[in-house]
């Protein structure tokens, strides 16, 4: 059960990124759609890779990180409620709600 959070944790930040792109590619027309699209999920990747990957070079001490974590899902969430179907943005929110519970209830926080 503690791979497989960890498993939904890894699908949850690619779904993330999905989500960021979706989202700018819908949220603008023409070029700005493009460039939205492209720099959503680029910035969501620099954040998390700087700070919030296990491997990264600079990762924030726990209690910083999960806000930024947090941060990262939530504006994949928002985002996703903006322009897509609500009920997927749901499904996604209470899908990374429940994985951040079971990371906290498993002690993974630090993986």
């Amino acid at each position: 059960m503690r791979g497989a959070n960890l498993a939904l944790k890894f699908l949850l930040e690619l779904c993330a990124i999905a989500a960021l792109g979706y989202a700018g590619a819908r949220s603008f027309d023409g070029p700005a759609a493009v460039l939205a699209a492209v720099l959503l999920p680029v910035v969501a990747i620099l954040v998390w890779g700087r700070w919030c990957a296990p491997r990264a070079s600079r990762r924030l001490p726990t209690p910083a990180r999960i806000p930024v974590e947090m941060g990262v899902f939530a504006s994949a969430v928002l985002g996703l409620a903006l322009v897509g179907p609500p009920v997927l943005a749901i499904v996604l929110g209470v899908a990374m709600l429940a994985n951040a519970v079971l990371l906290t209830a498993f002690r993974q926080w630090e993986q």
